[in-house]
């Protein structure tokens, strides 16, 4: 059976590899069922019902991606789409965490609709390279600025707007000791690194008196606080367009490029350089945010750590469906999770920044045309503590710059349409 799913044989791998991979693929990302339910509970969420959201939004992605488009693609409430979900949408624009989740939801029906009807490839290669990992960079670096302001290393300043914190107080320097381990494991190449750390800063904090001790294991806690909580009619306000766009556009290019980043790696692209049953694997991701922000959570979309699971042998789905059965299994452990402090995970946040900032590489920094944009979108996003704020400023600086540069006639016309948009929503 397995082998009629999953074409062991022809991919040249087994049972036994592709088990492997999916415990390495999942050991390397297991942090999130820790750092989802922090994030997403700051915005009055209940704590126990988000942990139960993450690990099954996590189990089914990973189950239809394996299932139905057959890669080693594991997926999960995404990075930078938590954070945006918390720190603009309802801290910055106050909207309820109802509405959030109503955004995510439509977000992922305009996903599933771009998968049926096959226009991601036109939406994806009209918006210019450096844009892309521009706003990957720029959610990196919001997610290290949100790591600092949690953990107490950067706090409030009325004179600088932001200042040092108290290095010595207890909170900081787990943090910092979260990052230091989370870096010399990864770079050890220890699997399970950034759990790892996350579990020794709180196993210190528990020993210190700083944590109280709630258990390791029981059962699940009641998903009812948060299922089938979502606001359409909140989502469908003029104003929530630029988020549910927001949500989608991050959301696409990030699976995206996880998925060609991981299929390159695995080898599975076709002799013409493209990837096979790609509207398979994005309709997995698309329904993947749809059903958890039924569940109650951010979107779910696929992780590139999932390379370490291809570099463990894995080459079919059957590597996303271990993944997911244990996501299932991590179902056991929520009070292990409820203990996690907000600093034992800023080492995670940090690291995980450090991942998307790694793209900068890539830009072509002699071409002040392509570059500026870039550095606009990556400074913006912190600094005015919204990822759409900053998507948006840079389609406007990236068009203006052209114009003014003489290459107006470089950039896309639909470049330009959202461009106009974004500028439209800053003056009004």
């Amino acid at each position: 059976m397995l082998e009629r799913l999953f074409k062991l044989k022809e991919q040249g791998t087994d049972i036994r590899t592709e088990v492997i991979a999916g415990l390495t693929t999942f050991l390397t990302m297991a942090y999130i069922i820790f750092v989802n339910p922090a994030i997403l509970s700051e915005t009055g969420m209940d704590r126990g019902a988000v942990f139960v959201a993450t690990c099954l939004a996590a189990a089914i992605g990973c189950f239809v991606m394996g299932l139905v488009a057959n890669y080693p693609v594991a997926q999960a409430p995404g990075m930078g789409l938590n954070a945006f979900f918390t720190y603009t949408v309802v801290f910055q624009m106050g909207y309820s965490w109802q509405v959030a989740l109503g955004a995510v939801f439509l977000s992922g029906l305009c996903f599933i609709a771009l998968s049926l009807f096959k226009v991601r490839e036109l939406i994806i290669n009209s918006i210019p390279l450096s844009l892309r990992t521009g706003i990957s960079a720029g959610i990196g670096m919001f997610l290290a600025l949100i790591a600092l302001q949690n953990s107490g290393i950067v706090v409030a300043h009325p004179a600088t707007l932001v200042s040092m914190g108290d290095l010595s107080a207890f909170a900081p320097a787990m943090a910092a000791l979260g990052f230091f381990l989370t870096i010399g494991l990864v770079n050890r190449g220890i699997k399970g690194a950034v759990m790892i750390a996350i579990l020794i800063v709180t196993a210190i904090s528990v020993i210190s008196g700083n944590v109280q001790y709630a258990g390791i294991v029981s059962a699940p806690p009641s998903l009812a606080p948060t299922f089938m909580q979502m606001d359409l009619s909140g989502a469908f306000d003029v104003a929530m367009i630029s988020v549910v766009f927001a949500f989608l556009f991050v959301d696409l290019f990030d699976t995206a490029g996880t998925l060609v980043g991981v299929a390159t790696k695995a080898e599975l692209m076709d002799k013409d350089g493209k990837l096979p049953r790609l509207n398979r694997a994005l309709l997995a991701d698309s329904t993947a945010t749809t059903v958890g922000a039924v569940l109650g959570t951010s979107n779910t979309t696929s992780f590139i750590e999932s390379v370490s699971g291809v570099a463990a042998g894995g080459r079919t789905g059957l590597t996303a469906v271990v993944v997911g059965i244990l996501f299932l299994l991590a179902l056991m452990f929520s009070p292990l999770a409820g203990m996690v402090p907000a600093y034992a995970t800023a080492g995670a946040l940090f690291y995980v920044a450090i991942l998307m900032m790694s793209g900068l590489v890539s830009v072509n920094w002699r071409d002040l045309t392509e570059a500026a944009p870039v550095v606009v979108v990556c400074l913006m996003m912190p600094l005015t503590y919204s990822i759409a704020h900053g998507i948006g400023l840079g389609f406007i600086s990236y068009c203006a710059i052209k114009a003014f540069s003489g290459k107006g006639r470089d950039v896309p016309i639909s470049i330009w349409v959202l461009a106009a948009l974004f500028l439209l929503k800053f003056v009004m």
